[in-house]
């Protein structure tokens, strides 16, 4: 029997855009040599009544209850190689097919039942991926064709302005001391372990956008792709 990790605090599903749905929940791990705790968001697509999963975090049973109230889920998807603890009990409670990026080395007993590439099959309909090339750690973007363009990003794109109430006291401190605290920003932990390179950016900057939905902080609205142009000119030149 597959052992998944535990329920941790988390907040309620919202409908930040039509049939786009947010929730907000906790991690606890050790980094850089000390234990942190801190918010995560899990973002759903429904489409034609069913539910596509992105960054999962693990609902308690009034949690699941409303989100088996939206729709029926049928995709659970990883974008980001440092995020995905909770994909096992996502894909096994719906036997939903699951999606990653080729070279994620997944070590949690799933099987990647698709994988995810540029230009190819997409969990949803009316989307692109966006693939960083020059990372030592796979990591992608979904855009998806709806509201001018919205981003589901796991790292690569974060917009952690404050702390959020899943983060202890501890964890805010360093948190404060490493530079997480930044609007539209890449994450510091991401980029210290997938040491991205400009080019990518360069890159990303040909894909338009006007909102952001990451896997840490809350949604960047109406001005995601210009303050994260100006973020990354100042941190990458481009």
């Amino acid at each position: 029997m597959t052992e998944y990790k535990e329920v941790m605090p988390h907040g309620h599903i919202e409908e930040v855009f039509p049939d786009i749905f947010f929730v907000t929940g906790t991690m606890c791990n050790e980094f850089f040599g000390s234990d942190w705790c801190f918010g995560r968001n899990m973002t759903v697509v429904r489409e034609n009544g069913n539910l596509t999963i992105f960054n999962s975090v693990r609902l308690n049973d009034e949690g699941l209850a409303a989100l088996d109230a939206l729709g029926k889920v049928v995709n659970v998807v990883r974008l980001g190689d440092l995020h995905g603890v909770d994909d096992p009990f996502y894909v096994d409670h719906y036997n939903a097919t699951f999606w990653a990026l080729p070279n994620m080395g997944i070590q949690d007993g799933l099987s990647v039942d698709k994988e995810l590439v540029e230009g190819g099959e997409m969990p949803v309909s009316n989307c692109s991926l966006f693939t960083f090339k020059t990372t030592k750690r796979p990591e992608g973007i979904l855009r998806l064709d709806r509201d001018g363009g919205i981003m589901i990003a796991c790292d690569a794109l974060q917009n952690w302005e404050q702390p959020d109430a899943f983060t202890n006291e501890e964890t805010v401190a360093k948190m404060t001391e490493f530079g997480f605290y930044t609007k539209a920003n890449p994450g510091p932990g991401w980029m210290h372990a997938s040491e991205p390179q400009p080019d990518d950016f360069a890159q990303l900057k040909s894909v338009d956008f006007k909102h952001a939905l990451c896997g840490h902080g809350t949604p960047l609205r109406d001005t995601a792709m210009e303050d994260f142009h100006a973020t990354w000119a100042r941190l990458f030149k481009v």
